[in-house]
């Protein structure tokens, strides 16, 4: 069974947020994290699929190779009544 992980991010060197799903590339979530924080990404938000609800993302075929993209915006990312939305795109970090 793969392990879906998402992830809220900040890239300062560029001023930009994202939502990043994992469904398959890593094992366990801080080593999601830790790819990304090796980047310069500043890691906001961080679960599995037992942690946080979906919101208006569907989740994301498995996939093994690539982390995927779900939302991507320049600045920090918006928190509206507990949720992250960034772009129109939204889910609850912690359910």
């Amino acid at each position: 069974m793969n392990n879906y992980f998402r992830i809220t991010g900040y890239y300062p060197a560029k001023d930009v947020c994202f939502i990043a799903d994992s469904n398959g590339l890593f094992k366990e979530l801080w080593e999601f994290s830790a790819s990304l924080i090796s980047k310069g990404i500043k890691v906001l938000e961080v679960g599995n699929d037992q942690k946080f609800k979906y919101g208006n993302i569907e989740p994301a075929e498995a996939d093994t190779e690539n982390i995927i993209l779900r939302a991507c915006a320049k600045g920090q990312p918006k928190y509206i009544n507990g949720d992250v939305n960034i772009n129109g795109k939204c889910y609850t970090p912690k359910a």
